[in-house]
């Protein structure tokens, strides 16, 4: 379980560093600071704690999750593909200034974590509160780049 843990949490950090990476100057660009953004939007410094916890959370329950699942294939799968989507959302909204196309990409990740979240929830029970962090902050960030793309 330890080794599973701490494989997570590197494969999560992964895709935290590589989008980071890929962002330019993200939300300290002109471009971003120029935008109409949401009165519900979280201060700066918020974004670094919740990734951090949400990536420690998402990690146990991707560990938890590996047991007791019917089909590995699927859940790597799974994985693989929410990997990829979070990791581009970042260079496609603020590097590339692609407000719609984040759109895309951000929805396709929420759905994507609803599902493992539902999918889930009858096997893993209590421990699906480790998925709630993602699955809560995807629906703020959702909303926040809906609202990007509606009002710039």
């Amino acid at each position: 379980m330890a080794l599973r843990i701490i494989a997570f949490l590197l494969l999560n950090f992964a895709a935290l560093t590589i989008g980071g990476l890929s962002m330019g100057n993200g939300a300290s660009s002109d471009w971003y600071l120029d935008l109409n953004k949401a009165p519900w939007t979280p201060p700066g410094w918020s974004f670094g704690a919740a990734w951090t916890l949400i990536m420690v959370c998402f990690s146990f329950y991707m560990s938890y999750t590996w047991t007791p699942v019917n089909n590995r294939r699927k859940l790597l799968i799974l994985f693989s593909v929410q990997w990829i989507l979070n990791t581009s959302w970042s260079p496609v909204f603020f590097r590339y200034h692609q407000s719609i196309s984040g759109l895309i990409i951000i929805s396709l990740l929420t759905l994507l974590v609803t599902y493992l979240l539902f999918a889930n929830l009858l096997r893993l029970r209590i421990k699906s509160v480790f998925i709630l962090p993602y699955f809560l902050w995807l629906i703020i960030a959702t909303s926040l780049n809906v609202y990007i793309v509606l009002y710039n």
